[in-house]
């Protein structure tokens, strides 16, 4: 994975997140990259072209599948650290562990603590462990 980071990252990008998905009978292997300015599709396919050989030699899953490699989007998973951090002042829908749920901006992060300021004024604080899933949102 230090290798497909490194190609990212010499490309002006930064890598987010992979994924192994099954669609329509077929494997994919998915890498999302980010950059300050945006993500073009040519700079998709840039990287995919650059990708694909290296991956050839080195498979990142067992058989067929095919690369794709794309922006997370506007409404993306949050899965790590970094990617609570860099949504600071975005607006977030997160699930806690309990299956209660909380929509609202998110307004610090400190490594541990997100701190989010609900639709309602109320401000709550949740620790990263509590989450079970969260996803950044924007309001249409």
């Amino acid at each position: 994975m230090e290798t497909i980071k490194n190609i990212i990252e010499e490309n002006g990008a930064s890598f987010y997140d992979s994924e192994i998905v099954n669609e329509g009978g077929a494997r994919i292997f998915r890498i999302y990259i980010t950059a300050k300015d945006g993500i073009t599709l040519e700079l998709c396919a840039k990287i995919s072209r650059i990708l694909s050989p290296i991956l050839d030699l080195e498979p990142p899953v067992g058989g067929a599948y095919t690369l794709e490699v794309s922006s997370p989007g506007i409404e993306r998973s949050l899965k790590k650290a970094e990617h609570f951090k860099g949504s600071v002042g975005e607006n977030i829908k997160v699930k806690l562990i309990n299956t209660d749920k909380i929509i609202g901006k998110l307004t610090s992060f400190d490594g541990k603590i997100l701190e989010i300021v609900e639709e309602d004024g109320e401000t709550s604080k949740i620790p990263l462990d509590e989450i079970q899933k969260a996803r950044t949102y924007y309001k249409w």
